[in-house]
């Protein structure tokens, strides 16, 4: 695999299609309740040199990570900020209601980022126009959406102004979906993971701790570095400081081109989460 991106620090990012730097760790906040839980959380990760935040309507915690920026006290220019519209709202108009629902919650004027959380047959493709039109409002600096398949993003491409800009996907070992992100790659469109832990299952996985020996890391960090080596963004989930500050230690190391093709070998299809071709909520 041929990088043809930089890896450096924290403070790194990729950047989207339309020239926005998204940086490519951010802390995930799925669970975080949204009491002082996530809000410590959020203080922690900004403290420790992350940017980049990710909440959703859904998660019900929104409240509590504004909250933590705000505290935080760093200025919101250096935030990459990302929520995301849940499936009760799609549609045109209600879209535009949830988004601003979502700010008013957040306590921003603006978000970095909003992505369509998935894709519920018959209305992504209008949900999408609502995103289009609040990014050419300039309420948002990015749009993209978040479990869709490449059917999905077929049937947004056919008639689309703005390209999606990022696809945030169920990625770990079982789960690579190659296909999917050459695909994304083709119309630059940033592939981000979620749950890259497999919900805990990566760290009974033999070779990811072979791994771990190899480079003197944690599985965390391994996986975390397999994901930016492979150019995708990674927001692993934790409300505990030390974890924290350690998923950001992964760049003095580097895995080799063989190891990536290891770990994307143990693909077996097996999800953590719900398919996106087949979900009811």
């Amino acid at each position: 695999m041929e990088k043809r991106f930089s890896i450096s620090d924290l403070n790194g990012s990729f950047t989207l299609h339309n020239g926005v730097k998204m940086p490519y760790l951010g802390l995930g906040t799925y669970q975080a309740d949204n009491e002082q839980e996530v809000v410590e959380a959020v203080k922690k990760a900004i403290e420790i040199g992350y940017r980049h935040i990710d909440t959703a309507a859904i998660y019900q915690n929104e409240e509590g990570v504004g909250k933590g920026l705000r505290e935080s006290k760093v200025d919101r220019s250096e935030l990459f900020v990302v929520s995301k519209v849940w499936n009760n709202d799609q549609g045109y108009e209600s879209t535009i209601k949830a988004f601003e629902q979502s700010l008013e919650r957040l306590g921003l004027d603006y978000l970095d980022l909003y992505l369509i959380h998935w894709p519920v047959r018959g209305k992504y493709t209008e949900t999408w126009k609502a995103l289009e039109y609040l990014y050419n409002q300039k309420r948002i600096r990015a749009i993209g959406v978040s479990n869709f398949l490449q059917h999905h993003l077929e049937d947004i491409l056919e008639d689309c102004t703005v390209v999606p800009m990022v696809n945030q996907m169920e990625f770990h070992p079982h789960v690579v979906q190659q296909d999917l992100i050459d695909f994304c790659s083709a119309y630059a469109i940033q592939y981000e993971s979620w749950s890259p832990f497999m919900q805990g299952e990566v760290f009974k996985l033999e070779i990811c701790n072979e791994l771990a020996k190899k480079y003197a890391k944690s599985v965390a960090q391994v996986i975390l570095r397999y994901n930016l080596q492979k150019g995708i963004v990674a927001i692993p989930k934790s409300v505990h400081a030390e974890r924290i500050k350690s998923n950001a230690d992964i760049f003095d190391f580097e895995l080799s081109k063989e190891d990536i093709a290891y770990l994307d070998s143990l693909e077996n299809g097996k999800r953590t989460g719900p398919d996106p071709d087949n979900f009811d909520f």
